[in-house]
């Protein structure tokens, strides 16, 4: 392995490169979105940070715009439908020297608060309706109480997490879009980080969403699946390539009086960056571009995170 490329993972070792939970979910599955953020995991996503007495901090801001919404067979639906959502999230992520199953073990929370504007016009007997909402409120919090990290070779990283969103986020069901969702869920998700000897790196993320019921409207979402990925190139203080997302629901809707077959997916692609610069903060910024929507929004969305370890 090339003496160039062994620094830059003790580089990515020094910081985090997988400050989770600090993306965005439009909202639940039940009006056509995720129910967890995604977009979150792209260079490094196998990588957590070292031990440290304080542990690390994090930052993301994404943006996310949609004009269209699609039906099951992805054709638009042409209600008039916009969406703007500005997320900004806060992430504490803490890495000990306790081992189990031979991996580090750590936990991590993240608070995020969503800008929303949204709207679309109603087909009603009266005539078209134009509904509109633009809430600003936190959503809901995530908490990862078990997370291990394995480093099986200088060029091999995997971890494992347990991801518990809760519904404490601002929420009304008679409002057109809220940034809580009102139920919970448990995410399992593996993350691994392969790098070359010549610096070529293959990062994933899998995960699967368990939603509980969201009472306020006895709906209950589906299993939904996402894989996040990215591929690139390490140059110096720089890793440059393309990332993005498939995101699947794996599970039909349940609701009193719901059409069966209501699932949702989307894939998403786009060019991705990470900095790392040791005594400084690590960054990483993407734009990603959805299209093959089915049940839910197609648009894009810009995000840019930042961590620094203690």
């Amino acid at each position: 392995m090339s003496h160039n490329n062994n620094f830059n993972i003790r580089r990515f070792t020094f910081l985090t490169l997988g400050l989770m939970g600090l993306g965005f979910s439009v909202h639940a599955t039940e009006n056509g979105a995720p129910t967890t953020s995604f977009g979150v995991y792209d260079f490094g996503a196998g990588i957590l940070p070292p031990s440290t007495p304080v542990g690390t901090v994090g930052m993301r801001t994404a943006f996310y715009s949609a004009n269209v919404q699609k039906d099951r067979q992805g054709r638009s639906l042409g209600n008039n439908f916009s969406l703007d959502v500005l997320s900004i999230g806060v992430a504490y992520f803490r890495m000990t020297d306790y081992r189990m199953l031979g991996a580090r073990f750590g936990y991590s929370v993240a608070v995020p608060f969503f800008q929303m504007d949204a709207s679309f016009r109603v087909q009603t007997p009266g005539g078209p309706l134009d509904l509109k909402a633009d809430p600003f409120r936190m959503a809901d919090i995530s908490v990862s109480p078990l997370i291990l990290q394995w480093d099986l070779s200088p060029n091999l990283f995997v971890n494992a997490r347990l991801q518990v969103q809760a519904p404490t986020g601002d929420y009304d069901k008679n409002r057109l879009i809220s940034p809580g969702v009102n139920h919970w869920t448990f995410s399992p998700t593996v993350n691994a980080t392969y790098i070359t000897d010549t610096g070529f790196e293959v990062s994933s993320s899998f995960q699967t969403d368990f939603n509980t019921r969201n009472r306020a409207t006895d709906y209950t979402s589906g299993v939904e699946y996402r894989h996040e990925f990215a591929l690139g190139q390490h140059a110096g203080p720089f890793t440059l390539g393309l990332g993005g997302y498939y995101y699947r629901q794996l599970s039909d809707d349940d609701a009193p009086g719901l059409e069966a077959g209501n699932r949702a997916r989307v894939i998403a692609v786009g060019p991705a960056i990470s900095y790392f610069s040791p005594g400084t903060p690590a960054a990483w910024f993407h734009l990603y571009k959805e299209f093959g929507a089915r049940n839910r929004s197609e648009g894009y969305t810009v995000a840019l995170r930042v961590g620094h370890s203690f």
